[in-house]
């Protein structure tokens, strides 16, 4: 008996959904190494083929889907997108971040690692708020009152969450060069330099995960 199965298959990060992408990475990490099991993971989690279906796929079928998925998965460099819309509600990134509140910046250190995990949708809920006045490219977002409300970040597509990782990837690399260039062309302080020992471990662990999580 031949049964009819519907793929949909994303085009983008934008068509997966993080909730998805946690699921898919979850079960990653039992087949690291089975490059054939990660095909159906990938088939399975992004495309909805059940395994049980997979060998019942032509040759060509299975190698266009493959392909596909790979045009951009290999790519997860995107930019910050500064406002983004759920449920017809604006959501604006937090405009300056040297003048985030204590509550905001401590409920986010409070974290292990600056990683997408189960952990990032609280994250989100904190770096996004909802717009409350906006004028041209500039904008102002509401006060954070130290609730999270991460549900609603699962079903944002992953290009907005890639974004948001990359941006503090890059920040906490131009950061790092520029502690580097400066603390070579001057004498440190005895004093100053356990605190630059201790920044530098702090940004450190801020490259390590996003770093990882490439390379898987």
């Amino acid at each position: 008996m031949v049964k009819e199965v519907t793929l949909s298959i994303p085009q983008s990060y934008g068509d997966i959904s993080l909730k998805k992408w946690l699921d898919f990475q979850t079960q990653l990490k039992n087949y690291e190494d089975d490059e054939d099991a990660i095909t159906a993971l990938m088939f399975f989690h992004l495309c909805g083929l059940e395994p049980a279906y997979l060998k019942g796929l032509s040759i060509d079928d299975y190698a266009d889907i493959k392909s596909q998925l790979e045009l951009f998965l290999t790519n997860t460099d995107l930019p910050l997108q500064r406002i983004i819309k759920i449920d017809s509600i604006e959501y604006g990134f937090e405009p300056n971040l040297s003048q985030m509140t204590y509550g905001a910046y401590a409920d986010i250190t409070s974290f292990k690692e600056l990683t997408i995990d189960e952990n990032w949708p609280k994250i989100m809920s904190i770096l996004y708020r909802p717009v409350v006045h906006k004028k041209g490219e500039m904008y102002s977002i509401e006060s954070y009152k130290g609730t999270m409300d991460a549900d609603k970040f699962l079903e944002v597509g992953m290009d907005v969450h890639f974004g948001a990782l990359f941006f503090f990837v890059n920040l906490s690399t131009d950061l790092l060069k520029g502690i580097l260039n400066s603390t070579m062309e001057m004498d440190i302080p005895p004093n100053y330099k356990p605190i630059l020992e201790r920044s530098g471990q702090l940004i450190q662990r801020l490259l390590n995960s996003p770093a990882e999580t490439l390379q898987k």
